[in-house]
């Protein structure tokens, strides 16, 4: 491991030592495992998809009051004071203002590359299957949302305003976002492992309701 990819780490530690369960360092290490993963099988350049697995979510708009410029200026500040390379900054920048999933609600040109389809898998991947789960529902719980309200039904054509303000009950989040992310992968081993989290997020939901209803 380079001295660099050190650096951050230490550095993204520090900065999501107080954050939520589901966005904290944890979910980092698992996205940075993920883009290392993917990108075996994927010609990328290993540094650029590394730093912006782990740089991505030093700050989480959702949690800055829905300002997307926080992440990628702390991000830019951090490896200048690196003296990383500008094009290679500039590169992980521009991955991590493209990668959510809100940000794909959007019409328009967008940046594109290699390196940005593997880490979006990578953190696409977190979201779904059990570990996905459990996150969502400590969102949920976070903002203190109801788990299930049968007379809120899914919003399946939001803006990415809309989906910036909702406020929905978190089984609604299944349907507006993380069912829809299996068709969403850009690369081969993003979607086989998608394809087998997504099966185990459909028998969740088949449990979930049956014991709503009262059924075994």
């Amino acid at each position: 491991m380079s001295q660099l990819i050190e650096n951050t780490i230490s550095f993204v530690k520090t900065e999501l030592k107080d954050a939520e369960g589901g966005h904290d360092w944890f979910h980092i290490e698992r996205v940075y495992k993920n883009t290392l993963l993917i990108a075996k099988t994927e010609n990328v350049d290993i540094e650029i998809v590394s730093l912006a697995a782990l740089l991505h979510d030093i700050a989480d708009p959702k949690f800055y009051d829905g300002d997307e410029t926080v992440g990628p200026r702390k991000t830019r500040e951090f490896l200048f004071k690196e003296n990383v390379d500008s094009k290679i900054i500039e590169h992980v920048v521009a991955i991590i203002e493209n990668m959510s999933f809100k940000n794909s609600l959007d019409t328009g040109v967008k940046f594109t590359s290699k390196e940005l389809e593997v880490v979006q898998d990578a953190d696409r991947l977190d979201a779904i299957g059990a570990i996905g789960i459990a996150r969502c529902f400590n969102y949920g719980g976070f903002k203190n949302r109801a788990l299930y309200n049968p007379e809120i039904k899914p919003n399946l054509k939001m803006s990415k305003e809309e989906y910036k303000s909702s406020k929905a009950p978190t089984i609604n989040h299944f349907y507006e976002k993380l069912l829809l992310l299996k068709d969403k992968m850009n690369t081969k081993t993003g979607k086989q492992i998608a394809e087998k989290r997504h099966q185990f997020m459909e028998l969740y939901l088949t449990q979930f309701y049956s014991e709503w209803e009262g059924k075994l």
